[in-house]
């Protein structure tokens, strides 16, 4: 009898000891599940498009403003009319900023100016997925100052 005595001790102990790494596993990731972090589904980046060609038009800008003009205007016109005589083409936005200044914010300023157009072409009729954003590019050397303030659009 004296050996059923030792496996039932044995088997109690085991259970008693599973019992508490099973309560202690529990706790562990009960306490984090609140904690937990999910990674939001991967972006994949849109490959970077290379401009072709000479731009249709070029919208520029006041210092430190990313609104458009009323005169800018007529390049949504003459966006449309580039894109009706080539049905397969896309908008290829390009933003600028000067190398002056803060890059980080020069680059939003620049990139909230092509999405500043973007926004005119779509309200002007062109779709929304026709109309692709080049990253930010600052201009370096010679030329106005009003180059580095510009955003460039060529049909390709």
């Amino acid at each position: 009898m004296a050996a059923n005595d030792d496996d039932e001790t044995t088997a109690v102990f085991v259970g008693a000891l599973a019992g508490i790494m099973l309560a202690a596993t529990a706790a562990i990731y009960g306490a984090s599940a609140g904690k937990l972090q999910v990674a939001p589904p991967a972006v994949t980046a849109e490959a970077e498009i290379a401009p072709l060609g000479e731009a249709l038009a070029k919208v520029y800008f006041a210092l430190g403003k990313s609104d458009l003009d009323a005169k800018d205007r007529d390049v949504v016109t003459k966006t449309t009319e580039a894109l009706a005589a080539k049905p397969d083409a896309i908008v290829l936005l390009s933003g600028f900023h000067d190398p002056s200044g803060d890059a980080a914010q020069n680059a939003e300023l620049a990139k909230s100016r092509a999405l500043a157009v973007k926004e005119a072409l779509v309200a002007g009729g062109i779709a929304a997925d026709r109309v692709k954003m080049r990253r930010p590019e600052s201009t370096v050397g010679t030329g106005s100052p009003e180059e580095g303030r510009r955003v460039e659009i060529r049909v390709q």
